[in-house]
């Protein structure tokens, strides 16, 4: 397990200050709900203030309003000379898209998602691999044997939360069942709509489902709180919601967004930044699930236990994690058998056969 901590400094040198545009670099921020406003303090505080402080050099802020505000925004930044432009989230895909492809002499940094231009660095997240060791959890703890996903939206992004999830719970138990639901098809309104996830939640509770985890921002808050609603756990996805429902809240997967925001800042400057698509888990501590203060009591010795040593063997190599974003489905590794389920004493293993 990786707990998610503020970075580490990283040394910069003067003589390596880029040949910045006139105005520097800027950060375009996704907005419009509670989860999106904590991620980007925490992006401001840990990626932006540390490498100001580090450097020297200011970054010009912004966090648009709806898809027409941030094509406008988008597009004023690069005609302004901005470079690089860091682009928070895959909703901004289809604006940056299309800015990106007007202003080819200006670099864009696309932070979790793709984009398949000459002139755009992406960087995403192997969050599958996360939501594999949360999936072997909620199968662990699970009373009914069936577990349930909501997903903001149906896009591969999503899948991959859902789809490692399952592929985390089958392994655990081969036999528990794991009912995937994706809330809305339209854009903005899939990360930022609590009620409509809530409704979609309960119709899993109605189902028998005892454990949600829900890869869909703002849209998850409801999630959350069907859960408590009804004394199911819950588990989430890119923060942790522990203090909201205590005692709802198993853990969390995390996406070190800050870590990625600093690292393009500083590689920009020193002159390293480089398109293309990078990939980042569990191994670059990119990705993670929560144990702390706020689920303090949540997580049992033995499940702890489980979950540190399968995150080992995925880092290792010896256990891979189907990424559905390769394949547009979803695979699952081949075991003998599941985890045991914890005994009395506290004792758990791996059942054979």
């Amino acid at each position: 397990m990786r707990l998610y901590r503020p970075l580490l400094p990283l040394l910069l040198s003067a003589s390596l200050l880029p040949a910045w545009a006139a105005t520097g670099p800027a950060l375009v921020y996704t907005g419009g709900d509670f989860i999106a406003e904590q991620q980007n303090a925490q992006i401001h505080k840990q990626a932006v203030t540390l490498f100001t402080q580090m450097s020297g050099v200011s970054v010009k802020e912004i966090t648009p309003v709806g898809a027409a505000d941030r094509l406008t925004q988008l597009r004023q930044l690069a005609s302004d000379g901005y470079s690089p432009i860091v682009v928070i989230g895959n909703t901004q895909l289809p604006t940056l898209q299309q800015v990106a492809s007007e202003f080819p002499q200006a670099k864009f940094t696309l932070i979790d998602g793709q984009l398949a231009l000459p002139n755009v660095q992406s960087v995403q997240f192997n969050k599958q691999e996360a939501a594999f060791l949360v999936g072997a959890l909620a199968a662990m703890v699970s009373e009914t044997g069936l577990l349930g996903f909501v997903g903001g939206m149906d896009l591969p992004a999503i899948h991959k939360s859902g789809c490692g999830f399952a592929q985390g719970a089958r392994y655990a138990n081969p036999s528990v069942q794991v009912s995937e639901q994706y809330v809305t098809s339209t854009l903005d309104l899939a990360f930022n709509d609590p009620k409509k996830g809530a409704f979609t939640a309960k119709q899993l509770i109605d189902e028998g489902v005892d454990v949600l985890f829900a890869d869909a921002h703002g849209t998850g808050l409801g999630v959350y709180q069907a859960a408590a609603d009804a004394s199911v756990r819950a588990i989430g996805a890119t923060f942790q919601q522990a203090d909201l429902h205590p005692g709802t809240m198993l853990t969390a997967i995390y996406q070190n967004v800050p870590k990625a925001v600093l690292t393009s800042l500083t590689q920009a400057q020193a002159g390293q930044w480089q398109a293309g698509n990078r990939q980042l888990g569990l191994a670059e501590d990119y990705v993670g699930w929560v144990d702390d203060q706020s689920n303090a009591g949540q997580i049992r010795p033995a499940h702890y236990r489980i979950l540190t040593q399968l995150q080992q063997d995925i880092v290792d190599g010896k256990l891979q994690v189907h990424d559905f974003s390769l394949t547009g489905s979803c695979l699952f590794p081949q075991v003998a058998g599941g985890l045991c389920q914890v005994s009395e004493s506290g004792e758990a293993g791996h059942c054979q056969g």
